[in-house]
């Protein structure tokens, strides 16, 4: 019973220390960028685009379906930066344990 307390006890700390790894998240920022750096899009944890901007020499002419792709691409480019840290946060959390296949935390 002994061993059985203990997990409770681990399971509310790494419970806690969830809820705060999430709020860093939430204030983490990334930014992602397509175009040699034409186009920029900053996310932060949440996926949560917060900023967007294109070089100003993309906006001349029958430019507009290039703007689009390589926003695309930028939001894209932000958004795996910003998973790749959070699946660095829960590796730490957690101490390399691992997890069964196809099961991600958070939950």
């Amino acid at each position: 019973m002994k061993n059985l307390g203990k997990m409770m006890q681990q399971a509310q700390q790494l419970q806690s220390k969830m809820a705060e790894m999430q709020e860093q998240m939430a204030n983490l920022e990334v930014t992602g960028s397509s175009g040699a750096g034409m186009v920029t899009v900053t996310m932060n944890g949440k996926n949560e685009a917060r900023r967007v901007t294109i070089d100003p020499k993309l906006l001349d002419g029958e430019e507009a379906a290039v703007v689009e792709d390589l926003i695309v691409a930028a939001i894209n480019d932000a958004r795996a930066k910003a998973e790749a840290e959070m699946a660095q946060q829960m590796k730490d959390l957690t101490g390399g344990l691992e997890l069964p296949p196809g099961m991600k935390l958070p939950f």
